[in-house]
Order: C-alpha cells, then structure tokens, then sequence
C-alpha cells in the first residue's frame, strides 16, 4: 500500500427523540467496529460523536465494503466528498443499524438522518485506492 500519511476519522450522527441512543450507537460500530463514542447532550438535541486515529481505525469499514461488493460506488462517493485533504460522506443510519453500507444524501434521503463521516488524511488519494481499489479496467 502507498503512503497515505496520517488519518484520522470523525463520525458524528444524530439521536432523534423517538430513538433509542445505544441503537444508534450501535449501528455507528456496525460500521466502523470498536470505535469510542460520547454522547453530547444539549437542551433540544443529542448527537453521537466518535472519532479514531491511524489506518485501523478503518479496518472494518474495509472489510465492510468487500463484503457488500460494493467497491466501484463507494469509490465514487469518496471522490465526490473529497475536499483538500478531507473525505466527507453519509450512510443510512437504518442500513448501518443491520450491517449494511449504503451511501445518502446529507439531508431529506434518511428520515431519521444520516451518519456523518469525516476521513481527514495526507494523501486522501492514496487512502481511496487503498480502501476502494478500482475493480474495471
């Protein structure tokens, strides 16, 4: 694998009233494995946020997408949410919650609302390759 410098990843979703925190929790880790996640509570609203740092922090996230099959797509979103050295994207908070990876909108797609995800690194470039080779010539 190419150099792709350091990373860190950010995942940050909302809890809605009407859910259950440690669900969301849970389709977060379904996701992205043993990632550390507070909870952060104000008046009107309680939001999970999580974050890791180095490579691994991305293994199951790799994993994942070889499982789902679904390496061209999710290779695509990464270059559409690829901003300096910055990789934003959203999954389907439901979809997570049973395992599954599946790329949304950051508004109006999920209705319970999306997971925000943050990959920072070096060279997001070689990050991409490594996470989601090309699999067509």
């Amino acid at each position: 694998m190419s150099e792709t410098g350091k990373v860190k990843l950010d995942v940050e979703v909302k809890v809605n009233m009407t859910e259950d925190s440690n669900k969301v929790r849970v389709a977060v880790q379904k996701i992205f494995g043993n990632l550390n996640i507070q909870e952060v509570k104000s008046e009107d609203e309680s939001i999970l946020v999580g974050s890791a740092e180095g490579l691994e922090a991305l293994d199951a996230f790799y994993d994942l997408l070889r499982k789902e099959r679904i390496l061209d797509a999710a290779r695509r979103m990464f270059f559409n949410g690829l901003r300096g050295k910055t990789i934003t994207f959203f999954l389907n908070k439901q979809a997570a919650y049973v395992g599954h990876i599946s790329f949304s909108q950051p508004v109006g797609e999920s209705p319970l609302g999306p997971i925000r995800v943050e990959i920072q690194c070096d060279n997001p470039k070689s990050l991409i390759d490594w996470l989601t080779p090309k699999t067509k010539q």
